[in-house]
């Protein structure tokens, strides 16, 4: 027998190597279908992981059902019934779910943004099962609106005076069938829509002397702000009557040399802002509106009436006093101290 340089056996090496070889084939042999029952195992251990997808689908099918447990069924169950108003909303602001901030932008929940969770109402056909807002106090009208109107003209509602006398956001608007160009209101212009509470007001801009109201230069939103204010009279601009007027009528503001106690006070001691049959809207004819305040004052005690009149006194007609003192409201002249120029 040979023997390596090292003393091994040769032939022991090949038989070693050739029995290594041999088994090496076994074993692949034997993987074979080792490998097709782990495939048949993988296959076993995938179809269960098939059969989770539908297994998963029938979990997130009670996803509905989830849903119909928070009371909601959505527009479309709505409009079964409530066909006239869905499509009056869906052409109005509230309708345009393109703005995030509106009810429609809540998919499906476009009714029930406002009328609350309509399951009950749908199961049992009781109207007391919804909200209904011609059934509601107009506190709790007006508490369902601020949810989402809270902001700009409207932060200023809770404590005013539409809020102090039960008025409610639905006494003026509609939600889904509005008249008005602007503001969903009930009727064709703000002014109309005033009209139905203001009487008094509504019929003095009818006077000769009114604002240019009926000429449609102007409505009552123009001055005043329905939704609450922090000054008088719910006046838009300011914290008084002055600074309203001032807004347009800049002339009048002042600050003058030689103002005019009466006119520093308040427009309204001599104005009607809404309308008066006197000239300027004056709440009294001249000299009787002037006679208010200057009795006897640097005049004769002299009351200008149709004695006046007769006498031909030029402080009873044209413009009365006002011929004299044309600088009524206020004068900056040194020598204005009695408003002559």
């Amino acid at each position: 027998m040979r023997l390596r340089s090292d003393g091994f056996p040769a032939t022991t090496l090949v038989t070693a190597l050739a029995i290594a070889w041999a088994m090496g084939i076994g074993l692949i042999a034997a993987r074979a279908p080792t490998g097709s029952t782990t495939s048949a195992a993988q296959a076993a251990t995938t179809i269960p992981a098939a059969t989770t997808t539908p297994a998963r689908a029938a979990a997130s099918a009670p996803a509905p059902a989830a849903a119909q447990a928070t009371g909601f069924v959505g527009d479309e169950t709505c409009s079964t019934c409530h066909e006239p108003e869905g499509k009056g909303l869906h052409a109005t602001l509230h309708g345009k779910a393109q703005n995030t901030r509106t009810p429609a932008a809540k998919t499906g929940q476009s009714c029930e943004t406002c009328h609350g969770p309509g399951q009950a109402h749908v199961d049992t056909g009781d109207k007391a099962k919804i909200k209904r807002f011609n059934a509601m106090s107009a506190k709790d009208v007006n508490a369902t609106c601020l949810t989402c109107h809270s902001k700009g003209s409207h932060a200023q509602w809770n404590g005013g005076m539409h809020d102090a006398r039960n008025v409610s956001c639905a006494s003026c608007h509609s939600v889904h069938n509005p008249k008005s160009e602007r503001a969903q209101l009930k009727t064709v212009t703000a002014v109309q829509t005033c009209e139905t509470c203001h009487k008094q007001e509504a019929m003095k801009v009818k006077k000769s002397g009114h604002m240019p109201v009926r000429e449609g230069k102007m409505d009552c939103t123009t001055c005043h702000t329905p939704h609450g204010s922090t000054n008088v009279r719910m006046l838009k601009v300011g914290n008084t009557i002055n600074e309203t007027c001032a807004s347009c009528h800049a002339e009048k503001r002042g600050p003058f040399l030689h103002d005019h106690a009466a006119g520093r006070e308040s427009c309204a001691s001599c104005h009607d802002p809404h309308g008066s049959n006197n000239d300027r809207m004056l709440v009294a004819k001249d000299p009787m509106l002037c006679q208010r305040c200057h009795v006897s004052s640097r005049h004769p005690a002299t009351i200008y009436d149709g004695t006046q009149i007769a006498a031909a006194s030029n402080r009873a007609v044209g413009r009365s006093c006002v011929n004299c003192h044309s600088q009524i409201h206020g004068s900056n002249h040194p020598a204005g101290e009695k408003f002559l120029r």
